[in-house]
C-alpha cells in the first residue's frame, strides 16, 4: 500500500477512535469501497483525472448520505485532494488498523479439499495460539494443491501444499544441474 493510503487511513482511524465510532466508520468506508468494486462506472468516474475533484466530492457526498458524518467529511476531503479513486485502498488500510487495534488476524486457508468445520477450527486454534490473536479465517478450495494447506496472512504466505513442495524440489533440482 502507498504511504498516502496509510496516512489517510490513520487519520480517519484516529478521528473515529476519538469519537468512539471505529466500527461504524470502518463499515461505512467499506460500503463506499464495495460500491466502487460493484459499479465499475463509479470506479472509472472516481479515478478519471479529467473530472473535477469537486464533482467527485458531490457524488461521494450523495453516496454517503445518511452515513457517518466522519466518513462523509473524509470522502469529500479525499476527493478534493484528488484521491477519490483510491478509497478502496484506504479502506483496506483502515480495516488493517481496526484489526490490529482489536487484536484480530485475518487468514485465508486454501486446501485441496473442503475442510470440515472441526478441521478448520483446529487450524484456527493453532494459529490463535501461535499468534496470540483472535483469528478470522476464510476458506477456499484449490484441488490443484494436491494436498496440504496454504495460509495467507496479509502479505505473508506459508505454502505447505504438495504442489508447493514439488515446485521447490523442481527448482532445487534445476539449480543442482547448473
Amino acid at each position: 500500500m502507498a504511504v498516502a493510503h496509510r496516512m489517510y487511513a490513520r487519520a480517519l482511524f484516529q478521528a473515529a477512535q476519538d469519537a468512539d465510532r471505529v466500527g461504524g466508520v470502518a463499515a461505512d468506508l467499506a460500503a463506499v469501497a464495495g460500491a466502487m468494486d460493484e459499479v465499475p462506472e463509479l470506479r472509472a468516474f472516481l479515478r478519471n483525472p479529467q473530472i473535477d475533484p469537486a464533482g467527485k466530492a458531490d457524488v461521494l457526498g450523495r453516496l454517503t448520505e445518511g452515513g457517518d458524518e466522519l466518513v462523509r467529511n473524509f470522502v469529500r476531503l479525499v476527493a478534493e485532494k484528488s484521491r477519490a479513486g483510491e478509497l478502496s485502498e484506504v479502506s483496506a488500510e483502515l480495516d488493517a488498523l481496526v484489526a490490529k487495534a482489536q487484536n484480530r488476524l485475518t487468514v485465508e486457508l486454501t486446501t485441496s479439499y473442503d475442510l470440515s468445520d472441526d478441521e478448520a477450527a483446529s487450524i484456527v486454534a493453532t494459529i490463535e495460539k501461535a499468534s496470540g490473536r483472535k483469528v478470522e479465517a476464510s476458506r477456499t478450495v484449490d484441488p490443484g494443491l494436491i494436498g496440504g494447506i496454504v495460509l495467507q496472512i496479509g502479505s505473508y504466505r506459508a505454502d505447505g501444499s504438495v504442489r508447493g513442495r514439488l515446485e521447490r524440489l523442481r527448482h532445487e533440482l534445476a539449480g543442482a544441474r547448473g
